[in-house]
């Protein structure tokens, strides 16, 4: 029999190569166990018939007659097992891999994960739901987090019947992986994350990769970063797939696939076996806005710690009762749509327009401070509306100027989603977002207000870089801008105003406005 290692350098083809044409149902499954002789460190290796090697040849020459994979597999008796989609994919180059149980190196490479049996499959379409899935699946956001996970991705990383823990950070996805793969040797575990660091590459640098594990003991840094250095980051697909081998229900091993498709909102994991038509699941997967859609809006409330924007028209109605109708929503959708890439720029998430108002959220990132970002979002929007304003004034010849006023508050707050429909809508429950809405009533003339415990989150080194303070009158009736204080809203506010009522809830809690920050080099 030839081991995994000896096949691959008499036939000339990668080890990716090889995973495929085995989850390809080209090769049958190796045969794992302990090597024989000076065959280097692994304790195991898979094993092949010494025919692999003509087979493998026989596929190569196939493939220069210009066959393609799934035609080859059909003709060499594996047809059933694998849809023309799976093969075209593994053929094209567009199906990224990486070691499987081929590689010898220990249990199959998917593992711990199980599935039902393609038998008990339920048929489905890609109408249907991420809930009927076959195998585990579950999404992740940018900090590597479960936030969506189906019953069965719940059994294969707790074993138990209470399922994923309600606190988002104790649902880091490779301290969950390392948890359910505890009883593995260190290259079984390789083996497991292999598919998972190749994704974190494409959002993570090594750095952000760290810090967000940092809880993790020695020997499982050790492997991460090791894994890190080596593992080759996956292209610039919004979808790719890994083959492989997962157990099942009945203790059988069968080839599957592991899907990871890639959305500005996370990463979506799912395991699908091979041995079923996954035509369905490609044009699933291929309606991006449907399945993230659905993905956000069946996932469960958390609590996060989160900063909130409100922005606000000021004048809205003077504004209006100046422009024609059709005019004014055509202002409102200009500020809405210039703003919209300055937002995913800092990694906003939407939350509501409520008239010409706007809601985003900042969510705690692995490689820049939220707060942060939502900041340099605000002020980003200060001069997106400088540029609209002269457009508009150009336009209509008015001498009317159009500010966004935009309060921010930070705090820990549910977040969780409203849907009806098909429309979803974010938001974060308690306090946080009302007193930045207030805020955002009481900041005007396109000022940014922010609230001190926001900017006491920041670190000390980060916040000298901002240009933030209050504006006191001199005795000489002077406005003089005062940096680096802070002020309570009431203090602000004449007391004879008819303000005065109206920001009774907030008068105590003190604020700053922000004016610009230190560009980072």
């Amino acid at each position: 029999m030839l081991n995994s290692k000896q096949l691959i350098e008499l036939t000339g083809i990668s080890r990716a190569t090889l995973n495929n044409y085995v989850a390809l149902g080209i090769l049958p499954n190796p045969v794992v166990k302990a090597p024989s002789g000076e065959e280097g460190r692994a304790t195991r290796l898979g094993y092949f018939e010494d025919s692999a090697a003509d087979t493998i040849k026989l596929v190569q020459q196939m493939k220069k007659d210009g066959k393609s994979m799934a035609q080859i597999a059909r003709e060499l008796g594996a047809g059933s097992l694998i849809s023309d989609a799976s093969a075209s994919a593994a053929a094209s180059g567009q199906a990224k891999s990486v070691q499987s149980s081929v590689s010898g190196q220990g249990s199959p490479a998917l593992a711990p994960f199980s599935s039902r049996r393609p038998d008990s499959m339920p048929s489905i379409s890609f109408d249907g739901s991420i809930d009927e899935f076959p195998g585990p699946a579950y999404m992740v956001n940018n900090n590597f987090e479960v936030v969506w996970w189906n019953d069965l991705a719940s059994d294969a990383f707790t074993k138990s019947s209470s399922g994923l823990p309600s606190d988002l950070s104790s649902r880091n996805l490779f301290s969950l992986l390392f948890a359910s793969g505890s009883s593995k040797s260190e290259d079984q575990l390789k083996e497991l994350l292999n598919p998972y660091i190749a994704a974190s590459k494409k959002r993570l640098n090594h750095q952000a990769l760290m810090k967000i594990y940092s809880s993790l003991d020695a020997r499982q840094l050790s492997i991460m970063k090791e894994l890190y250095e080596d593992v080759e980051s996956v292209g610039k697909e919004a979808m790719i797939h890994f083959p492989g081998i997962i157990g099942s229900d009945d203790g059988q091993d069968g080839p599957f696939d592991l899907y990871i498709c890639f959305y500005r909102e996370g990463i979506f994991f799912t395991y699908h076996p091979i041995t079923l038509d996954d035509n369905y699941l490609l044009n699933f997967l291929s309606k991006r806005n449907e399945v993230i859609n659905e993905l956000l809006t069946k996932r469960m409330p958390y609590l996060t710690d989160v900063t909130v924007m409100v922005a606000d028209v000021q004048n809205s109605i003077k504004i209006c009762s100046e422009l024609p109708a059709e005019e004014y929503f055509q202002l409102i959708n200009h500020i809405w749509q210039e703003s919209a890439p300055i937002f995913r720029k800092y990694y906003g998430t939407y939350g509501k327009h409520a008239g010409d108002g706007m809601v985003y959220y900042f969510f705690p990132q692995p490689d820049c401070d939220y707060k942060l970002n939502a900041i340099q979002c605000a002020l980003e929007l200060q001069e997106m509306m400088k540029s609209i304003t002269q457009q508009w004034q150009s336009r209509k010849g008015w001498f009317s100027d159009i500010f966004l006023n935009i309060g921010l508050n930070e705090g820990q707050e549910w977040f969780g989603s409203y849907h009806a429909g098909g429309h979803v809508e974010f938001t974060v429950l308690g306090e946080t977002i009302n007193y930045a809405s207030r805020i955002s009533d009481f900041a005007c003339d396109g000022a940014v207000w922010a609230t001190k415990n926001m900017l006491n989150q920041i670190l000390p080194e980060q916040r000298s870089k901002i240009n933030f303070g209050i504006t006191r009158t001199t005795r000489n009736n002077e406005n003089v801008f005062v940096t680096d204080t802070y002020a309570s809203v009431g203090s602000l506010i004449d007391s004879d105003s008819t303000q005065s009522d109206k920001f009774k809830d907030i008068d105590a809690i003190p604020v700053t406005e922000i004016r610009d920050i230190e560009k980072q080099v």
